[in-house]
């Protein structure tokens, strides 16, 4: 059996993306749990892990936010086959190697089946690297990886029972990062799928910088040369040079963020160009052009006399 878990902070979320993705998926066995948010991600994700390990059947639990949609009616097939091998604990739909600390995209990302839906300018997508099939790089494969994207996770039973989130490193930034690090230290692998999942989220990636910096540095003390590669490469690990990498990583999301804002709005205006041109020179615009010329001859008047 494998059951799903959402934590939730807002319902109308949950019912708009996060619940029609899981009646897509599920099975007709399938548990479904939908637990109103007392605390941090991290509390809410524990007790959801509690629950799960109690059921002798399961399969897999699938751990999703409550803006996250599945959109892949194969998704419990492929759930399975990535954790066919016994040693698999965490499956994810993006996933990246060489990964050093919660940034986990600044690792090399060797797949990436989601898409980021966004509100702002009237609305937009950015497709990552796997989401489309046929535009799919080479270089792209499932597989291996340092770490995943938690914001749609599968976890072994091995790992409902006994791993969970370390609630000391914050509230919501590095859960993934960490968790996933918990299971390669115990010998489990962490891997990719070809899960087709919607990400619907603002263009503001970060919203809080300080709580994510605080995440970063905990997390980076946790498992500095206790896990090889994290904290690598850093130079002198004292507190200012953790705080350093930190705010460095957080810029980059921050700069990242601002591109896409800038890349969505450019999107709008070429797409309001476009509306325009067509109605510009559509029959209706060009039959009614006589009937507007004497109002566009007095607003030209108009703005003469005012301009003197």
């Amino acid at each position: 059996m494998i059951a799903f878990g959402c934590s939730l902070t807002s319902p109308e979320l949950y019912d708009a993306y996060a619940r029609p993705g899981i009646e897509l998926a599920a099975e007709p066995d399938s548990e479904v749990m939908a637990h109103q948010g007392t605390g941090s991600l991290l509390r809410n994700y524990n007790l959801l892990l509690d629950k799960a390990a109690a059921f002798e059947d399961l399969e897999a639990l699938v751990l999703l936010h409550q803006d996250a949609e599945i959109v892949d009616p194969h998704f419990c097939a492929k759930v399975r086959d990535a954790l066919s091998d016994p040693d698999a604990a965490i499956v994810g739909s993006a996933g990246a190697i060489g990964v050093r600390s919660i940034a986990w995209w600044e690792g090399a990302v060797t797949w990436a089946s989601f898409t980021h839906r966004y509100p702002e300018w009237g609305g937009g997508e950015f497709p990552a690297t796997s989401w489309i099939d046929e535009e799919t790089p080479s270089f792209a494969k499932t597989g291996e990886v340092d770490a995943i994207d938690g914001f749609v996770m599968a976890v072994s039973p091995w790992a409902a029972r006994n791993l969970r989130f370390d609630e000391a490193l914050g509230k919501i930034h590095g859960y993934d990062f960490d968790f996933c690090a918990q299971a390669r230290a115990a010998g489990r692998k962490v891997v990719t799928a070809d899960l087709k999942v919607i990400h619907h989220h603002s263009l503001d990636l970060i919203r809080d910088v300080d709580v994510w910096i605080e995440a970063h540095i905990k997390i980076a003390e946790k498992w500095d040369g206790k896990l090889s590669g994290v904290g690598s490469g850093g130079g002198d690990w004292k507190q200012r040079a953790r705080r350093a990498e930190a705010e460095a990583a957080a810029q980059r999301v921050e700069a990242h963020s601002a591109k896409l804002q800038l890349e969505a709005l450019h999107r709008r205006y070429v797409e309001l160009q476009q509306e325009l041109a067509e109605f510009s020179n559509s029959t209706s615009w060009k039959v009614t052009a006589p009937l507007r010329a004497p109002g566009l001859m007095l607003r030209r008047r108009r703005d003469g006399a005012n301009s003197t």
